[in-house]
């Protein structure tokens, strides 16, 4: 096999977790695929040290995380902005970036945990940006507090306030979408 076809077949079994990993973190599939796009430029870069690491898949989420939150530091304040014109706007009119659903993960065979993982992900991509990224952190990457709150350059309050807050949202609209499935029932 040449080393494009390895690459290619590489990414291929790679490709879902990166991506999906990208829009849990910055809740859009266009600055996800960016994201995912840039990830395996650095992994075709090392390929001859990554194809025979069993670490790989660590080291993908670990850039992809990396990747992400340099791109939301870098861009916050333009976010900021868009984020204030959609409150000012009515509910109906305005369309969320954030209204995103995540790639299920092909490897999941079972229909009633993907939908699940469906409705987690699109009440996940629904919180503010602050929560989203320290729960997925949190929850994803098991990355402790302290190290949540080194990484965003925030205080340890703010990160403890930001998780516990998503995590009330989420059981919220988790609550609510689980009454309305059985309604509809």
């Amino acid at each position: 096999m040449t080393d494009s076809a390895e690459f290619e077949t590489f990414m291929r079994s790679y490709q879902d977790m990166v991506f999906t990993h990208a829009v849990r973190l910055l809740g859009n599939h266009a600055e996800a695929q960016d994201i995912a796009q840039e990830v395996f430029l650095k992994a075709y870069d090392r390929f001859a040290q990554l194809k025979s690491s069993p670490t790989v898949g660590g080291w993908l989420k670990t850039v992809t995380r990396n990747l992400c939150l340099n791109h939301l530091t870098r861009y916050r304040k333009r976010w900021r902005v868009f984020s204030d014109m959609r409150r000012n706007d009515s509910e109906e009119e305005s369309i969320s970036y954030e209204e995103t659903l995540a790639a299920p993960d092909r490897s999941d065979a079972d229909e009633r945990t993907s939908n699940q993982r469906e409705i987690l992900q699109a009440a996940l991509a629904g919180l503010p940006e602050t929560q989203r990224v320290a729960l997925t952190l949190y929850h994803f990457e098991n990355m402790p507090y302290q190290a949540i709150a080194d990484r965003l350059r925030i205080s340890l309050s703010k990160v403890k306030t930001d998780i516990s807050r998503g995590r009330e949202v989420l059981r919220k609209r988790l609550e609510s979408r689980r009454v309305e499935l059985e309604i509809e029932s």
